[in-house]
């Protein structure tokens, strides 16, 4: 019997040791970073040499695009799997826990396959905090430093901080992620890391903005006569007489320029520090990394500051992807694809199923081989019934009036010229067009709060 009872537990150890491991996730998020990344090229002066070598290790999508050009939405849409035009979550201020249950979310989605779920920073938007999704989470990360003097143009925040790194927030969040990544599990983990920076106010050290002197600052490409050929619609959503009229008067363009790049920088410090903390721990060679941000951002493009726009500037963000076993570094994938992706292919990568209420597709084809053939498009969408299509060659815009866009991408990358009143363009209208394939959804809430238009 004893006998027995040895084999048996031998034979036990022998198949618990032929199972593979499940992947662990180690899940980066940034806050209002566009393509001002070094690997991207799109912006000779931005200082990005951490996430670059990140970059350099997997596949590069150089053609990402969000769900939705704001915090709320697009953060909810990726997490959820529901597209805001699904979900009805449109807007910063609509309270994504009223439409999107506990049963769908990515994390949840995690726990109940057996990983352990925690996280730091800015994952979900704070102001509609569900932490019952996770196991642990890092409460209240501290506030950073007020900066002295003059801040800023209006509501673009900017000026250096008199302080070290470790006083802001994000070397809190940092900390907490490198721990996790450190300790030991008897689960595969999911570890969430969501950095604030380069989100607004740019209050970074002065280091930061040394590396940036204001005498070597070039503008944004900007053309005076750009909102000309816009529908009424584009113009409304570009604001010109907003941030980027207070902008010029003040004469403080380059300034505010120079504080994004130093805002950038600041992040790009705090990801060396992650991923040097990552190479030193005990699981980093079973766990996957995907690096994503929430939206882009415009300085002044279109006569436009913020995101909240159907633009190339607010809806293009990096995103990375590291998986062991199947990325190759040095990968670069041109295909066009949407943060939608993200959620299933994590799923996919992961061996678990993916919910059926997952509106996105596993890019994973694209990580073996990012050459791979890929038809689908990169949707986005802000506010009811207003979207954007994106493909490898074209954008068509079309808001709810009716108003349209369209810009062919490799010969106009700034989209300056409008091509949608153009009669020869009628049928490739038609045929982006087709590809809006969304629900629409009118409410946010039972209750019945209408969305804006």
């Amino acid at each position: 019997m004893k006998w027995t009872i040895v084999l048996f537990t031998a034979l036990l150890a022998v198949e618990a040791e032929a199972q593979p491991k499940k992947p662990n996730v180690l899940f980066i998020a940034v806050d209002d970073l566009r393509d001002w990344v070094g690997y991207l090229g799109r912006n000779p002066q931005t200082i990005t040499p951490n996430i670059d070598k990140l970059a350099a290790r997997g596949v590069a999508f150089t053609r990402s695009y969000c769900a939705a050009p704001l915090c709320n939405p697009s953060r909810a849409a990726l997490m959820s799997g529901l597209r805001p035009s699904t979900s009805g979550v449109y807007e910063n201020d609509d309270d994504w826990r009223t439409v999107i249950g506990e049963d769908k979310p990515l994390t949840t989605t995690f726990r109940k396959a057996g990983y352990y779920v925690s996280g730091s920073g800015k994952i979900y938007h704070e102001a509609y905090a569900r932490r019952g999704e996770w196991d642990d989470y890092l409460e209240k990360p501290g506030a950073d430093p007020k900066p002295t003097g003059n801040d800023g143009v209006g509501g673009i925040k900017f000026a250096p901080l008199q302080c070290k790194d470790e006083d802001l927030r994000e070397w809190k969040i940092v900390n907490y992620a490198i721990e996790q990544l450190n300790k030991k599990h008897d689960k595969p983990f999911f570890v969430a890391c969501g950095l604030h920076k380069p989100h607004m106010p740019w209050n970074v050290p002065q280091k930061y903005y040394d590396m940036h002197p204001l005498k070597d600052i070039k503008l944004p490409p900007y053309l005076k006569s750009d909102l000309e050929d816009l529908p009424a619609a584009g113009i409304k959503m570009a604001k010109p007489m907003g941030d980027h009229a207070a902008m010029i008067e003040s004469g403080r363009w380059k300034e505010a320029v120079q504080g994004y790049l130093a805002a950038i920088s600041y992040c790009d410090a705090m990801i060396g520090r992650l991923m040097e903390a990552f190479d030193k721990s005990p699981e980093r060679d079973n766990t996957i990394i995907v690096f994503w941000c929430d939206h882009g951002w415009h300085l002044g493009e279109k006569d436009h500051w913020r995101k909240f726009a159907l633009w190339e500037e607010a809806t293009r963000a990096p995103l990375l992807w590291v998986v062991p076993g199947l990325t190759k570094a040095g990968g670069v994938c041109e295909r066009t694809v949407d943060f939608m992706s993200i959620y299933p292919t994590l799923t996919d990568l992961c061996g678990i199923p993916t919910p059926a209420h997952v509106e996105g597709k596993s890019i994973r084809s694209l990580l073996a081989d990012p050459k791979a053939p890929w038809s689908d498009p990169a949707i986005t969408t802000y506010n009811f019934k207003n979207h954007a299509v994106r493909t490898e060659g074209w954008r068509y815009i079309r808001y709810a009036d009716g108003g349209e866009e369209l810009y062919d991408e490799a010969k106009d990358p700034n989209e300056w010229t409008n091509l949608a009143g153009k009669p020869e363009f009628a049928d490739k209208k038609v045929e982006l067009g087709k590809l809006i394939q969304l629900k629409d959804a009118k409410d946010i809430n039972p209750a019945g709060k209408k969305n804006k238009k």
